[in-house]
């Protein structure tokens, strides 16, 4: 396939290129707060110098001939626009800056040229009344004659790198002797493998070599092309001193010319190139609930004993057991009950919350125990271990960030534990129905002792007056009165001592109660401040996922 049929075929869909653009826009846009700088550096730049190409004249291509010192490119620039309008010479350094040559008016490239770099005294125009149609084919060709890239001078290196990222389409001018220079093919061409639709080699001083040695050269430059992972690159013989060697190349600079398609060709190898070094940051496919399960429970394990879950459980078996005692224990000695602290009053626990509270509110700080050193660090392993169960599938790069995410609201742990147990309504001002039926037998059996009582010493008194005695109703040994107090007394105790293990088994379920609420209560805190940034860096790798399946080529 020649150069006209080849540029036919791949003609380029701008509308893609266009989707592809912004595909890496949306990925940096994701990536950008966690991947690090060095490596979105070549997609930034990309983007910038693609909307700046994009944004200037496309019926204008800028074709640059790049080549070492004595491989005649500035003569070949000459040739080529039929003017000598780059300095000859063979002293080293020869070309310091870039030379322009315009085919057609210099005002429309100027924007172009002003964005490349080249000196406005550097500029030539290539259009005259004399050209008749010879140059008409060239009509919108901007040629550039690069600095030596193996140049002493480090500027000129320096400015060919740069003009070299700028320009759609490369002319690599090579010679006889030097077309397999190390610094060629290792430092340059091998770089550009992705580009070998806009490469064109050149082998310039082609009429110092016979026709059979020119065939055998351009076959081994081949060979050399395509170690260099540029298979199926022009190559081309010309000669600065001979016109009718230049044919080859004019023809495949009209064609390159008329197709306008270099610079969108350029950048669509560039997109190839960018895409490929970021697909080393995304891999397989990762959910938001990456963490799994066992993660987190060990998670809201370690935030529950800083929290101090444990002790505030123990807390709220033992206020179970007193409120307990309060409400079913033998009256006389309720009240003194009541005169020891109840344990989760003394930690600022055990009040319901209020039903309108909201998160602004101010919570006074309990008196739960601080989290020693111990479960400080337990915590901190727990969640570096979510970090690093996140991080397993995706690509090393993401790894900072996942930990960073983990870490981003540490600091604000303690409060948030301390504020969800002091939030949390642990159920300890709602009274059992049996409280109240056993409460109101003990109030009945201390009223029937007190009524036994009070027989009695009306008894003891009327027998003191000297008055008849109130006859006992009953038939037994026992006084019925004695009967009433001893049996009042007496079932009090029996009563409290029945209920006992009632209460241990309530105080047990309170425990357990009070346990789970304020796992749920810490488990959210856990997922809040160590689960959900996490969860928002697997959700911009999702995306960043997304888009880059966008940019790469299809």
């Amino acid at each position: 396939m020649n150069l006209i049929e080849k540029d036919k075929a791949d003609v380029m869909d701008v509308g893609g290129l266009a989707r592809r653009l912004e595909g890496l826009g949306r990925f940096l846009r994701v990536a950008d707060p966690y991947l690090p700088d060095g490596d979105l550096v070549a997609a930034h730049t990309l983007l910038e110098r693609a909307g700046n190409r994009l944004s200037l004249s496309l019926d204008h291509t800028v074709v640059a001939l790049a080549g070492s010192t004595g491989s005649g490119k500035s003569s070949l620039f000459n040739a080529l626009a039929r003017f000598k309008l780059s300095h000859v010479g063979v002293r080293r350094p020869t070309t310091g800056t870039a030379h322009a040559c315009v085919w057609g008016p210099l005002e429309p490239a100027n924007l172009l040229l002003d964005w490349i770099g080249v000196l406005p005294r550097q500029r030539f125009r290539r259009e005259s009344a004399l050209d008749g149609d010879d140059e008409a084919a060239l009509h919108g060709l901007v040629l550039l004659d690069l600095p030596d890239f193996d140049s002493v001078e480090q500027t000129h290196r320096l400015e060919v790198d740069r003009l070299l990222g700028l320009v759609d389409q490369i002319v690599w001018v090579v010679d006889p002797q030097k077309y397999g220079d190390r610094i060629l093919h290792q430092a340059y061409l091998s770089q550009f493998s992705s580009h070998a639709g806009i490469t064109i080699v050149v082998l310039n001083q082609a009429d110092r070599l016979s026709p059979s040695d020119t065939e055998v050269v351009l076959g081994d430059l081949e060979r050399l092309l395509e170690e260099d992972g540029l298979t199926g690159t022009p190559v081309l013989a010309s000669s600065a001193k001979q016109p009718g060697m230049l044919s080859d190349l004019r023809a495949a600079l009209e064609t390159t010319v008329a197709a306008r398609q270099a610079a969108l060709r350029r950048l669509a190898a560039d997109l190839d190139v960018v895409a490929g070094e970021l697909a080393t940051t995304i891999g397989p496919p990762a959910a938001e609930d990456e963490v799994d399960r066992a993660t987190v429970r060990q998670l809201a394990e370690a935030l529950s004993a800083s929290a101090g879950v444990p002790a505030v459980a123990d807390a709220a078996a033992g206020s179970y057991r007193q409120r307990a005692a309060a409400a079913t224990g033998w009256p006389l000695i309720r009240g003194l009950r009541r005169l020891r602290p109840d344990p989760l009053r003394r930690l600022h626990l055990g009040e319901t919350p209020k039903t309108d509270a909201i998160s602004t509110d101010i919570v006074p700080r309990t008196s739960v125990p601080r989290a020693d050193a111990a479960q400080q660090s337990a915590v901190a392993l727990s969640v570096r271990a979510v970090a690093t169960r996140a991080a397993a599938p995706l690509p090393e790069a993401w790894a900072p960030a996942l930990k960073a995410a983990a870490r981003s609201r540490t600091a604000d742990l303690p409060d948030a534990l301390d504020r969800a147990v002091a939030t949390t309504d642990l159920g300890t001002e709602r009274q059992p129905l049996w409280w109240r039926v056993a409460g109101g037998l003990q109030w009945a059996l201390l009223a029937t002792g007190l009524v036994g009582l009070a027989w009695l010493l009306l008894g003891y008194g009327l027998i003191a007056l000297g008055l008849p005695e109130i006859d006992d109703p009953s038939d037994t040994s026992v006084p019925m009165p004695t009967m009433l107090l001893l049996g009042g007394l007496l079932g009090g105790v029996l009563l409290w001592l029945l209920l006992k293990p009632l209460v241990e088994m309530g105080a047990r379920r309170a425990r357990r109660r009070t346990e789970q609420k304020l796992r749920a209560a810490v488990t959210d805190v856990g997922r809040s401040h160590v689960v959900a940034p996490v969860r928002e860096v697997l959700n911009a790798y999702a995306q960043a996922r997304e888009a880059l399946a966008a940019v790469r080529p299809e």
